[in-house]
């Protein structure tokens, strides 16, 4: 379906469940998340239909969130079933790989052609600083799996901090050269949960082509990051700026979170309820939010945060 701006909107990020393993700074609430009761959440039967509404509509790709998609009992059937929809031709998740190991396969077997993986640190204590809790171990052993598992592809998720990680920039990179994976830095974004980083922790991604001066420029490959590779590289370096320069213009994709709410745009307050709706009635909603989408998110910056209102974690990472 097209919106009111022209954009083919064909992409669909589907969390799962606002719960996490983990308690990333970035994401959610040191001490967690309010949760929430059952019958406020989709039961699988309604994201699987939301997923039908969304095909019907033009929704070819979809994401797998949270939360950590991976602490969802029934997330092999949601895969499994979401990957049948008609109208479905791609297949995403993406994950902290902590719950990994022994669920790459089966989640290969289950429909899931490619695989993110949030990776913010190859420091063990500076992973456990960000994470609150993870162990670096933990996540290597899930990217381990992954690359085990035959997904298409594999995607590890550095998003860029000034003064914390901002310095492993080349080592991070260079997991590219040793492994068959591509790699993306993501500017952090200033979400309504962010509060404890400093103006100074918003560092745009050119530093990333500062510190790495031998990267070469290739080929876009339809998503919102540009690409790069190092010289001898199995894999691309990518890098998503959505606070230095915004890709409102060309941005394709809704949000449907864990209790049902469609967000035509991230940082926008806008939203659509699917909770208890028939199909036919889901239809209708989405159709009403893919066509109020904003042109673009407006301001974003240290000083001017997501209008969201909520954490990424409620929304789907």
């Amino acid at each position: 379906m097209v919106d009111r701006f022209g954009r083919d909107i064909t992409y669909m990020r589907v969390s799962v469940t606002e719960l996490c393993n983990l308690r990333c700074r970035y994401c959610m609430p040191e001490d967690g998340i309010f949760k929430k009761r059952h019958d406020q959440m989709l039961t699988e039967e309604e994201m699987i239909t939301a997923i039908r509404a969304a095909a019907s509509l033009g929704i070819r790709k979809l994401r797998i969130t949270g939360g950590e998609p991976l602490v969802k009992k029934n997330i092999l059937s949601i895969c499994r079933r979401a990957s049948q929809v008609p109208g479905i031709r791609e297949l995403c998740i993406t994950t902290n790989a902590i719950l990994l190991p022994p669920l790459a396969r089966p989640l290969r077997e289950a429909g899931v052609s490619r695989v993110n993986i949030s990776l913010d640190s190859l420091d063990a204590r500076k992973f456990r600083t960000i994470t609150r809790c993870g162990e670096l171990r933990q996540a290597a052993e899930g990217i381990r799996a992954a690359l085990e598992a035959g997904f298409e592809k594999v995607k590890l998720n550095t998003v860029l901090i000034g003064g914390f990680n901002d310095d492993e920039i080349p080592d991070l990179a260079e997991l590219t050269r040793r492994y068959p994976l591509d790699l993306r830095f993501i500017e952090l974004m200033p979400m309504v949960d962010s509060g404890d980083f400093s103006p100074e922790a918003f560092i745009p991604c050119k530093v990333v082509l500062e510190k790495l001066p031998e990267l070469r420029p290739v080929s876009p490959d339809g998503g919102v990051a540009r690409l790069y590779r190092l010289p001898g590289a199995q894999g691309n370096i990518g890098l998503i700026s959505p606070v230095s320069a915004h890709f409102c213009a060309a941005c394709s994709r809704i949000r449907l979170t864990a209790d049902g709410i469609i967000k035509p745009c991230l940082h926008s307050g806008e939203e659509y309820s699917l909770k208890g709706l028939a199909y036919e009635d889901m239809v209708e909603e989405l159709r009403r939010a893919i066509l109020c989408k904003p042109l673009w998110r407006g301001v974003l910056d240290a000083e001017n945060h997501s209008r969201a209102g909520r954490s990424m974690n409620q929304i789907g990472g």
